[in-house]
Parts: structure tokens; C-alpha cells; sequence
């Protein structure tokens, strides 16, 4: 998800108690024609007091701040309140036979570490590691990364901002920066779950941003951060897989968040993605140990279903068959995932609700999967609101148990956000190490495997 910029002092405040939010500033997706989709990523990437997630989804910019002493508790946990885990029923689609759907399909379900190493431009610090705790106010401990793989998750997304941690014309990665990714993501896959790590919110035009205007200096960019990330990961097997970018958009505009099929921007921007899209794919595959087979994930316009589904969207031309898995943040429907001003119900046993999952779901099964081509939704999620953990629950159960019967793997955003009126996606309070939602978490698990016989 994409953040809004925040005061520091007053977000120092509003941080401490993990107040920020996805990955983008998606709350602005809702323009004639547009798919929220995240952001955030979630990925959806914000909201002030909160964070915003992307095209459906996006995900906020917040101020660093050491952990919190305690996060009050927002609403009752499974411990004490009777929120029902719904039965759904859901026709599994034919899913092709092939190892790269097969690999998607053990990934089972995944956890977003938001807010965390994606922080960006939190210019007050005085000390590039405290980025970390900048806006979510936890540090990233294995106890954390133990406590997700107990829940039953198998897969951790690690959103990384990089551009505040590179210097030279050749952008540089800071080494004290590299090493600390380099520990968050060993912590993951010494649990033998699969890790995705990514470039988050690096889209300006400093650095890369998807117009022709600014393509030579993103390619040189995108080239030069891929070929140190993937050197420095290359000897780490297909549990670690790449994410090229991360809700790629023209950041301003009016069509930051959604796709004007018409207009000559979009179709300049959509072009651009896809050659940074190649761009970071040759950058990757050039490199030794495990990269020229590596599982690699890249998203279309904003990282948005409708961005996958835009016929110009195309993916890049690989080296080796069958290694590329299409990137989606989708916070749908809207309405309820993201929207805040939308309704705050989600029924399971409804037939119009349910269909703002299976739609877009269909359109994704119908263009790749059936076609041999993976998707993983990297950011997906449902934003707090008064009095409806058990319409949470019911969308959690209903997403996933779609997703599944097409063959998809979901990744949820969690920003450590829990108060406040913001996008409240957190599910596990980082610093006490306490689930706030186990009833939404049991809702994913339901279905998480498989939903055959259903």
C-alpha cells in the first residue's frame, strides 16, 4: 500500500499506537470506472491518522515511534464473543496441472509485514534502522515471524522501501540497511514459510515512475536496486520470490488510482510498466545462484485487478518457462474493504456480496490461470469499522475459499493499525504479541487449504 505524508510530532503520537495503514492512498480509487484495489502491499499503499491502501488498496506513510506500550484493545477477541465461522459454498474450478500453479498452491496463505520496512522519507530519524518502527512502532522479532506460522500462515510478504537507503548515481543500497532486510527475511524462511520481498515505495520520479518522461532514469534505478538485491539473495531458494514492484502508477494524477482505457497517459503508463517490468526481470535473471530460475511476481497498473486485466498488460519475456506469477492487490469490494464511507456489512450468505469477490476472481481464473499462469493476491484485506468484526469474519471466510477454488493465494495487509478511524487492517499487535481478531484469522485458515467437496 502507498502512504499520505504526516507531521512527524503528530505522528510520532498517532504511530505509537499503530495508527497507520496500508499501501497506498486507495481511497481516492473510487473515480468513474475504477477497481479498488489495494494497496494496498496490501497492497494494496493512506490515510493521515491512518494509512491509505491501494487502487482498492493502498497503504499510509506515518512517523516513527518506539513501540507502544500497549494497544487497547479495539474489539472483544474469540476469547470472549460468539462471532459464528461461516460454512460457505463454493464450485473449485479445473486448476491445470503444472508446478508453477502447484508452488502458488503451497504458498496456502499470506501475512503482510506492513508499515515496517517499507517506511519511507521519515525524514526526522537520525538513524536509517529506526525506518522500521517509523510507522507501525514495533521492531520485527522472530517470536513475531513464530507467532504468524503458529496461526497457519505459509507465506509473509516483506514490503522494503529503498530509496531513502541508497546514495551515488548508481543508487547505492546502503549495507547496514541491506543486512536488516537480509535478518527480517532469514527469520521467515528459518520457519520454512516463503517470503516475498519487493520495492515498495520507491515510485517518484527521483527514482522510477511509470511515463515515458522518466523511463530511462526508472530502468537505470530498477536495474541498479535488482541487481544488488538479487545478488545478495541469490543463494536462497525458490521459498524466496521476487516482487518487481509494487503498485506501479502515475503518484499525483488523476489517474493514480484507476485506468482511463481512453486516455493517452494510461496507455503511456501501462506501456511503461511493462518494460520496467522487464527491466527488473533482466536485472534478476542476470545474476547467479537461484535468480535465472527464480519465481518472480509482477503487477500491472497499480497493482490493481484492472490493471492485470488492461489488454495492454503484458508480461515480460523470461529466460525460463513457467517462473512469472501475476501481482494483485485487490480491497474488494470496496464498499466494504476500504471505503470508508461505505457500508461497514459483509454477508456471507449473501449473493451480491459474495459476487464483489468472485467477479473480479473469474475475470483473473479466465485471462491467466486457466491459461497456466499464476496470480497471488498480495495485498487484500477489510478495514475495521464500528461493531463489524463478525461482517470481517464473513468476508475473510468467503475471499479466501474464492480465491482457493480458482487457484489463488491470498497474502492479507496488516499494518499493526487497530484505533482510531483510520484503515484498521491490523490483525496481531506487534509489541504485546496478541491477536486482536483470532476470529477473522480462523475465517482465513477455514478454507486455506482447499475447498474441494464444497
Amino acid at each position: 500500500m502507498f502512504k499520505k505524508k504526516i507531521g512527524c510530532f503528530a505522528l510520532s503520537a498517532a504511530l505509537a499506537v499503530g495508527m497507520l495503514t496500508g499501501c497506498g492512498d486507495k481511497e481516492k480509487a473510487d473515480a468513474p470506472g475504477a477497481t479498488v484495489t489495494q494497496g494496498a502491499d496490501a497492497t494494496p499503499e493512506a490515510t493521515p491518522t491512518a494509512e491509505a491502501t491501494p487502487t482498492a488498496e493502498a497503504t499510509p506513510t506515518a512517523e516513527a515511534t518506539p513501540t507502544p506500550e500497549a494497544t487497547p484493545t479495539p474489539e472483544p477477541t474469540k476469547a470472549e464473543s460468539k462471532y459464528d465461522i461461516p460454512d460457505v459454498v463454493m464450485q473449485a474450478k479445473d486448476i491445470p496441472d503444472t508446478a508453477a500453479l502447484a508452488f502458488v498452491k503451497d504458498m496456502k496463505i499470506g501475512w503482510n509485514l506492513g508499515n515496517t520496512l517499507d517506511a519511507a522519507d521519515c525524514t526526522w530519524l537520525d538513524n536509517e534502522l529506526k525506518y522500521e518502527s517509523a510507522w507501525c512502532g514495533a521492531i520485527t522479532t522472530t517470536k513475531l515471524i513464530h507467532e504468524i506460522k503458529e496461526a497457519g500462515f505459509n507465506t509473509i510478504r516483506v514490503p522494503v522501501s529503498w530509496h531513502n537507503h541508497v546514495s551515488g548515481e548508481d543508487f547505492q543500497i546502503s549495507e547496514v540497511w541491506m543486512n536488516r532486510v537480509k535478518e527480517v527475511v532469514d527469520m521467515v524462511i528459518d520457519e520454512g514459510m516463503y517470503v516475498i520481498l519487493n520495492v515498495h515505495h520507491d515510485v517518484d520520479a527521483a527514482y522510477y515512475y511509470p511515463t515515458s518522461e522518466h523511463l530511462e532514469t526508472s530502468k537505470h534505478y530498477l536495474s541498479c536496486v535488482w541487481t544488488q538485491i538479487a545478488e545478495k539473495f541469490a543463494d536462497y531458494d525458490e521459498h524466496l520470490i521476487f516482487e518487481t514492484l509494487n503498485e506501479p502508477r502515475m503518484v499525483g494524477s488523476t489517474y493514480e488510482w484507476w485506468i482511463n482505457a481512453n486516455d493517452e497517459s494510461c496507455k503511456d503508463a501501462i506501456a511503461c510498466i511493462n518494460q520496467l517490468n522487464q527491466t527488473s526481470l533482466d536485472a534478476i535473471r542476470a545474476t547467479a545462484g537461484n535468480n535465472p530460475t527464480r519465481y518472480i511476481m509482477v503487477p500491472g497498473y497499480d497493482a490493481s485487478p484492472d490493471g492485470a486485466l488492461n489488454a495492454g498488460f503484458v508480461l515480460p519475456e523470461d529466460t525460463v518457462e513457467n517462473k512469472l506469477i501475476v501481482s494483485v492487490h485487490a480491497y474488494t469490494p470496496y464498499d466494504f474493504a476500504l471505503n470508508e464511507n461505505g457500508t461497514s456489512s459483509f454477508d456471507s450468505d449473501n449473493a451480491s456480496d459474495v459476487r464483489g469477490i468472485t467477479s473480479f476472481m473469474d475475470q483473473l481464473y479466465d485471462k491467466f490461470i486457466k491459461n497456466s499462469i499464476p496470480v497471488v493476491i498480495g495485498e487484500f484485506g477489510a478495514r475495521a469499522k464500528s461493531g463489524n468484526v463478525q461482517d470481517r469474519v464473513d468476508f475473510s471466510v468467503a475471499y479466501i475459499a474464492a480465491a482457493r477454488a480458482r487457484g489463488i493465494t491470498c497474502c492479507w495487509w496488516d499494518n499493526n493499525a487497530f484505533i482510531g478511524t483510520g484503515e484498521n487492517f491490523g490483525l496481531i499487535d506487534r509489541a504485546p504479541l496478541k491477536w486482536r481478531f483470532e476470529e477473522i484469522v480462523t475465517g482465513l485458515m477455514k478454507y486455506a487449504e482447499s475447498v474441494e467437496g464444497k
